[in-house]
């Protein structure tokens, strides 16, 4: 039940930050701090369980992405469950600024940084949370064994070990 999917569609994970940005945007353009909650309750959910318990990702895979008919695009699981492990952080942060100290231009702060990184991940493609996770795989503080995938730049792009191999 608590397990992150690995390898996990990519075009539903750029759905739910598309998701992300329009609910954080909304909660600072409308100053509804309350619009908090139902944000970091889903990265937390995401983070735990992937998709089974947050509203956004269920609607994501089961509604939004079969509509826009793309095929799946697999990518390995480990780096975007760090990466929804960060927007905990980020939500979790804005969220105890605005109701446990009432500094809402604090967590208004905060979450414009949330909203710039999952626009990057929802119009481009870019994990800012993967790129993280990639570095701290290099720096040797994930070990590799987290994600053989991601450690393996082969087992993605088959060209790469052809032009080793010559």
């Amino acid at each position: 039940m608590f397990s992150y999917p690995n390898p996990v569609n990519d075009n539903v994970g750029r759905a739910v930050a598309s998701g992300v940005v329009v609910l954080c945007v909304a909660a600072i353009a409308l100053d509804q701090p309350w619009i908090l909650i139902p944000i970091t309750y889903g990265f937390w959910a995401r983070v735990l369980a992937g998709p089974r318990f947050s509203p956004l990702a269920l609607l994501a895979s089961r509604v939004v992405v079969p509509w826009l008919g793309r095929p799946p695009k697999p990518v390995p699981g480990p780096p975007k469950r760090f990466a929804q492990g960060m927007g905990v952080v980020f939500s979790t942060t804005a969220l105890i600024l605005a109701f446990g100290f009432g500094q809402t231009t604090a967590a208004w702060a905060v979450l414009a940084l949330l909203v710039c990184a999952a626009f990057l991940e929802a119009a481009f493609g870019i994990c800012l949370g993967c790129k993280v996770f990639s570095l701290l795989m290099r720096a040797g503080v994930i070990p590799e064994s987290v994600c053989e995938e991601c450690a393996d730049l082969s087992r993605r792009h088959p060209q790469l070990s052809d032009s080793v191999s010559r």
